[in-house]
């Protein structure tokens, strides 16, 4: 049985008691896990906690803690905290974002991104074991403190986002999941080639790594409008989020997307939207009428190693739009 989870949206929503609704919401619907991500609006520590408090049993994650802003013991103290405040129902996602938000948005140098998150996620471990922290790696040295509260009766699970095969590699070897997006059923397939790689390095079971896949998802009264805004959402991400989607998705077959990320970068936006095809929707998106939209997620629910589906949202969508979606491809919809 595949888990259904969302995945909060976070641009343009009005208040935290908003993003706390949909929480509360998917909690009432029947979703497993809410995960939110930080990006360069609300902190997503703080939201969190709300949504912590003002839910009773659905899973709390962080989609991404980036492995730069934070230092390794202060991420371990921050899963520490959410998970009393969540009752064990605290999953802490990590991720090394990418040059554009760590270099401009925190001004730090971006480097060695999976050295980083490796020995990021070794640390958090220690951390919340509660025994002496002594780490000597190539990225951060400590010794000489331990967590002062009582660490967690139940640790949460570290998860990692990552994109390419040497990243999803790595979380097979030493993390407790994993996290994908822009990716088709077959990409998918793919990237888990790469778990089972990684478990075997590390000596581990692959069953142990949580898959978990974030699918764009839109359902409106007006399937084309619904499509209109996942082409605008998924050519940004192509074209204005750096390289590693481009790369994912040419990794996965898609010569276009050199020229989608082309045509964004030089302003073209139009030409950019003209080259995210139907076929492109189709393959990576679930969008359209509810039947339609069910009908591209079972095609995930099918595949083999797969753990849950992370319902994520069109950038444009609003308020109506997203619980819309929320209730048409919810778990007993």
């Amino acid at each position: 049985m595949v888990d259904r989870d969302i995945h909060l949206p976070v641009a343009a929503q009005p208040t935290i008691d908003s993003i706390v609704d949909y929480t509360r919401a998917a909690e009432t619907a029947g979703y497993d896990c809410v995960w939110l991500p930080e990006t360069w609006g609300r902190d997503a520590v703080t939201v969190l906690s709300a949504m912590a408090e003002r839910t009773e049993s659905i899973d709390i994650g962080s989609s991404i803690l980036n492995t730069y802003s934070r230092s390794p013991a202060l991420l371990g103290q921050t899963a520490a905290t959410l998970q009393e405040l969540a009752a064990g129902r605290f999953r802490l996602g990590l991720g090394p974002s990418g040059p554009a938000v760590i270099e401009n948005w925190h001004g730090m140098t971006y480097g060695n991104p999976l050295k980083r998150t490796r020995e990021t996620v070794e640390i958090v471990r220690q951390v919340l074991s509660g025994e002496p922290v002594d780490y000597d790696g190539d990225e951060f040295e400590l010794s000489g403190f331990r967590l002062r509260c009582a660490p967690p009766e139940t640790t949460p699970p570290i998860e990692v986002t990552g994109m390419g095969p040497k990243a999803v590699e790595l979380a097979g070897r030493f993390a407790d999941g994993w996290h994908g997006i822009m990716l088709t059923p077959e990409g998918i397939d793919t990237r888990l080639e790469d778990i089972e790689r990684g478990a075997d390095l590390g000596d581990r079971d692959p069953d142990d790594v949580h898959v978990t896949a974030g699918v764009t998802c839109c359902v409106l009264d007006d399937p084309q409008e619904a499509r209109a805004l996942a082409r605008q959402h998924v050519a940004f991400y192509i074209g204005g989020m750096g390289t590693f989607y481009r790369d994912s998705l040419e990794r996965q077959g898609y010569d276009e997307a050199a020229d989608i990320y082309d045509a964004w970068q030089a302003g073209e936006r139009e030409r950019a939207l003209e080259l995210v095809d139907e076929d492109i929707l189709d393959d990576l998106c679930a969008v359209g009428d509810p039947e339609t939209a069910r009908e591209q997620l079972a095609r995930y629910e099918a595949i083999d190693g797969l753990d849950a589906i992370a319902v994520s949202f069109p950038r444009g969508a609003d308020e109506e739009g997203i619980r819309r979606t929320m209730d048409a491809v919810a778990p007993d919809a």
